[in-house]
Parts: C-alpha cells; sequence; structure tokens
C-alpha cells in the first residue's frame, strides 16, 4: 500500500476538515480504489444464478439499447 502524506485543513477549533493530498497520491489511491471495485463486481458475479453471456453477445445487447433511445 502507497504511504500517503497528507495536509490537513482545520477550522478555528483545530478540528480537521479537509485533507490535501499531492496529485499522485490522489490518482493512485483512485486507481487503487477502481481495482477494489473490479475485485467487489468479480466477486459478486461469481455468486450470481445468472448464466454467462459472451463478450460479443453482451457488446450487441448495449448497443442495441443505445441506438433505442
Amino acid at each position: 500500500m502507497q504511504q500517503l502524506n497528507p495536509q490537513y485543513i482545520t477550522d478555528k477549533k483545530g478540528n480537521k476538515i479537509s485533507v490535501v493530498l499531492p496529485i499522485k497520491d490522489f490518482e493512485a489511491m483512485l486507481e487503487q480504489l477502481e481495482e477494489l471495485e473490479d475485485i467487489r463486481m468479480f466477486d459478486e458475479s461469481g455468486e450470481s444464478d445468472e448464466t454467462a453471456v459472451p463478450i460479443d453477445e453482451a457488446f450487441k445487447i448495449i448497443e442495441d439499447g443505445r441506438k433505442r433511445r
């Protein structure tokens, strides 16, 4: 896991209200979150009782749906 070095913005009482991160850290964190989301979706798909659809057919279904809009 990446080491983060956040800076905090505080209110007048010293309570942390915001975080400032270097853009590299922020982008790395977003990539990690996207990977976790992909993993979660993959895990959920394995738990489903639905039958798998070949990728070519899935793309056709998606394209047909877009054309109807």
